[in-house]
């Protein structure tokens, strides 16, 4: 317990900054997913080819890379922001890969008279996703989502290596002072742990209520 209790401040600095990273790149990743997906989908042909490519990019791009991508790529065009700020940039988009296929997935279970039915109405593109097929899907995809976004607050431990506050970053000071390293461990590991949790018991909650039966 001394590891904790004598370092209260310092785990919990690095827990708000998980937190934090997990909610603002949730965010980002869930509104980019849901574009993405509705590019997919588009009957405009560069919409799908920008949407295929986003997806097959970032899929397939390992995350650190990534981060070195947009953490040292990004100030030689100009662009020069906070650490934090670049790394909600490159966990956002790397999710919102995962979060366009989940999303995707869901709007495939829509029975295709629905869009059929809500284009004889007269509503464009945008409002057919927008009003029939996405309210719809949604329902699908909540569990896909959830672990989606816990796979991310896992993922944020690599934000710790680029000079941001984070959890797992704590144990470089509490290695230095001497501390037990298992201790250390294990306390960020409950700390992560307590996260994940809470965002499990959020989407379950959600399923419960919007979620299709099975």
């Amino acid at each position: 317990m001394d590891v904790l209790t004598h370092n209260f401040s310092l785990y919990g600095e690095g827990f708000l900054g998980t937190v934090e990273l997990t909610v603002y790149a949730s965010l980002l990743a869930l509104a980019l997913g849901v574009l993405m997906a509705g590019f997919r989908v588009a009957p405009v042909a560069p919409l799908r080819v920008f949407g295929t490519a986003w997806v097959t990019v970032l899929r397939n791009t390992p995350l650190t890379l990534l981060f070195f991508a947009v953490m040292l790529g990004l100030p030689r065009f100009g662009l020069v922001l906070p650490f934090f700020t670049f790394a909600v940039l490159a966990l956002g988009c790397y999710t919102s890969a995962f979060i366009c296929e989940a999303v995707r997935s869901g709007i495939n279970t829509v029975p295709v008279g629905q869009g059929e039915a809500a284009r004889s109405l007269g509503m464009n593109f945008p409002q057919t996703l927008g009003s029939v097929v996405l309210p719809q899907a949604f329902r699908t995809v909540i569990p896909p989502i959830g672990s989606t976004l816990i796979a991310l607050a896992k993922n944020s431990a690599i934000a710790g290596s680029f000079s941001v506050t984070e959890l797992l970053g704590t144990y470089k000071p509490l290695n230095e002072r001497g501390y037990s390293i298992i201790w250390t461990f294990v306390w960020i590991a409950l700390g992560y742990l307590i996260i994940t949790l809470a965002i499990s018991a959020l989407f379950n909650v959600l399923e419960r209520r919007w979620g299709v039966p099975r």
